[in-house]
């Protein structure tokens, strides 16, 4: 999958949602974000959180790593993870 084809992807995503890709690109600089496995036979996960919840990834499971091509596939199948790391907004 390219870069190209990711950002594609991913603008059509957050339009479909009504969010804006400038939002996001603002919101980026404040989140902290890890990417891997549970387990080897895990599904790729992706956890994400604002900057303020370093502490709360220091006290998760560590996330063992996943390749390039594990990633990929994990989207191309519908199969990521996502998991939101700290309190949730309003």
């Amino acid at each position: 999958m390219t870069d190209a084809l990711v950002a594609h992807r991913l603008r059509d995503t957050l339009l479909d949602r009504g969010l804006a890709i400038e939002a996001i690109d603002d919101l980026a600089g404040s989140l902290l974000w890890r990417i891997g496995r549970l387990s080897e036979d895990g599904p790729v996960t992706v956890r994400v959180g604002f900057a303020t919840s370093a502490a709360a990834f220091g006290e998760l499971p560590r996330l063992r790593n996943a390749s390039d091509e594990e990633i990929v596939a994990a989207v191309e199948e519908g199969q990521l993870r996502v998991e939101w790391v700290g309190p949730r907004g309003r």
